[in-house]
Formats: C-alpha cells, structure tokens, sequence
C-alpha cells in the first residue's frame, strides 16, 4: 500500500514544482516540527523523485534543504483532489472527494511548466497514528536509519536470514512484524507469508527446520512482490490467497477457501498436510498483539509453544 502511494505521488509531482503547501497544526503527527515549519521548507522547491522504504516513503526535494519523510500509520492516506482516498482494501462508505479533505494535514499544490493549474494532493489521518517528518538524509536518519531488510529492496541472502530467525526464540509472526527485523511486512502479508509457508503464526522461530525456513524465505520475498506487482489491487491476488477469505471472523457469511487451491507450490519438498478437496479452517489468535489469521488443516503448531504456555 505504501509502494502504491510513492508510485501515486511520483507520478503526480516528479519534476514539478511545490507551488504552495496548506497544512493543519497537528503536534503529534508532524514529529519534531510544526505544520508551519513543513510547509516553509518545501514550498517553492521541484520535486525529484518519491521513494519508499519498508512502510516509510519519502520525497526528494531539489535543493539543500530538507525532505518529507512520511509514515501512514493505520489510518493514513493520500488523496488527490477530484478522486477518493487510497485505501488497501475498498473505500468505506464515507468516503468523499469533498476538498479540502476532512482529517488533512496538509495539501501540496504540485504544478509543472505545461500545467495550466495545480494539481493537489493531500495527506491525511484520521486516528493521528501516522507521522510527518523533515530530514536532511532519509536513508541515514531515523526511522529508516533504524529498519531492517526491505523485501522488495534488500532482501538479504537465505543464510543471512537463516540466522536472523533461528536466534530468536519469539513466535516467527512477531518476528515478521518487528520493523527492526523485515521492514514494510503488516500484519496481513505476515499472515499471507505463514499460510503459503505452512507456517504456524505461533511457532517458535529457533524451532523452525530447514524447509520451514525456505519456505518463509522464499515467501516473505513473493507475496511483497506479487502485491506490489499489481499496485496492491486485492482485486488481482489470487483466490487461493488467504487475504481473499480472511476478512469474515465474528461474520455469518462463509469464505470459500478449498484446500484444493489453499496453497501454490512453492518447493518439491512436502512441508505438511497436502489438500484434499474440503473446505479450509480459517482460525484466528493473537500474536505479537495483533490478531493471526491462519489455516488449521495447513498450519500446524509442532514445536513451539501453545498459548497457555505448555511446550510442544
């Protein structure tokens, strides 16, 4: 989703000029400066590039000063003006093209030498979680300066990997989502990355054998790839994704997952129990506090530790 928004925003300003900028005072998400500050030090200068970092992505501003370091957080988005809000799954029911959009923190007015007007493009934030940042190097300064591996950009070699996993003792899903470790992995594509390693969310990462963690390295590598791929369109994953069929806990409407389809092949080596035609079991815990979809036909607890805490 964060790839989807730099290829967004690289595609409406690269090259052009930040012409003005209208910002909202907000002390929490614009970090370590004020909306005033943010929008004296970008206005007036040509934008060079977008880039993005694990869910982090940033603008490259011509000139010395600095540049737009930014994070959604759970509710962040951009929106450009005359067209709905990004969002990674469908736009909710309110969503609107009312402008300035409710919840912005600020607008940039973006206009190239043969543009008659300004195009617009606005970031906001409902619930104030994502954060808005200045630096004068954004590769080398927090928070990049303190991820780990990006799936898309640097993924690390298998031993490298290999290495990272086993000498930790957490469930393997709270690995996948610690930023410090594999940066831009959310909690649904740990949840997709699991599912087609056969992986369960809860098991032990310094337990895990050598195909498990093939599997886990050769999809955490896939799914942000494929996803990123198809500009993070849900509508073209695949139906055998979990991410498809997950969406119904607490719901009456049934998913349709079959384990016919529940898994592509991702190696030669049978890592678990093979599908068999029924209706998939999607099952749900808690990890790391965020809460884990997962198989129960194909993601086996083996030798970790179960919740209450009782070894396998």
């Amino acid at each position: 989703e964060v790839e989807r928004a730099a290829r967004l925003l690289r595609e409406v300003a690269k090259g052009k000029i930040i012409v003005k900028v209208d910002s909202d005072e907000d002390a929490i998400v614009f970090s370590g400066i004020t909306h005033v500050d943010f929008a004296s030090e970008v206005s007036g200068r040509a934008v060079k590039d977008v880039q993005r970092y694990g869910k982090v992505f940033y603008v490259e501003l011509e000139g010395d000063g600095r540049h737009p370091v930014m994070h959604f957080g759970m509710t962040g988005m951009l929106q450009v003006k005359g067209k709905l809000p990004m969002h990674y799954r469908e736009a909710p029911r309110k969503a609107s093209t009312d402008w300035p959009p409710k919840f912005m923190k600020f607008v940039l007015h973006i206009q190239g030498e043969d543009d008659e007007e300004a195009q617009q493009v606005a970031f906001l934030d409902p619930r104030r979680l994502g954060r808005i940042r200045l630096c004068k190097s954004p590769l080398t300064e927090a928070p990049i300066s303190s991820l780990g591996f990006d799936p898309i950009i640097s993924m690390p070699d298998f031993e490298y990997f290999e290495k990272g996993v086993l000498r930790r003792s957490c469930p393997i899903k709270a690995l996948l989502l610690d930023q410090s470790f594999s940066a831009g992995v959310g909690n649904w594509v740990a949840d997709e990355i699991l599912y087609h390693a056969r992986v369960h969310p809860e098991e032990r990462c310094n337990v895990l054998n050598g195909d498990q963690l093939q599997a886990l390295y050769t999809q955490t590598a896939e799914v942000c790839r494929f996803a990123v791929s198809v500009n993070a369109d849900d509508s073209q994953f695949p139906d055998d994704w979990l991410f498809r069929h997950r969406w119904g806990k607490g719901k009456k409407e049934k998913h349709t997952l079959k384990l016919t389809s529940a898994l592509r092949a991702i190696t030669d080596r049978c890592l678990g129990p093979q599908p068999d035609g029924k209706p998939a079991t999607i099952k749900w815990v808690t990890v790391g506090g965020r809460t884990s979809a997962y198989v129960a036909e194909l993601q086996t607890l083996k030798r970790g530790i179960v919740g209450s805490g009782v070894r396998i």
